[in-house]
């Protein structure tokens, strides 16, 4: 997903991401705010992933959610 586009989507993926990601707080979520580096800075913090399997899980799940309105 681009990242513009995915800024642009976040309020509507907001649900999706704590479903996926149960750890993220509602202000963490806000936090967010759609930037696809903060996105994944959080996936390394609360689930100790590496920056690469960071990345590949969050454009896994954004992929999966692109054709969504």
């Amino acid at each position: 997903m681009n990242k513009d586009i995915l800024k642009g989507k976040w309020n509507q993926l907001k649900g999706e991401v704590k479903v996926q990601w149960g750890k993220f707080t509602d202000d963490e979520l806000d936090e967010m705010d759609g930037n696809y580096d903060i996105v994944v800075g959080k996936l390394q913090e609360k689930y100790g992933y590496g920056k690469d399997e960071a990345e590949r899980e969050a454009d896994k799940f954004f992929t999966k959610h692109e054709g969504r309105r």
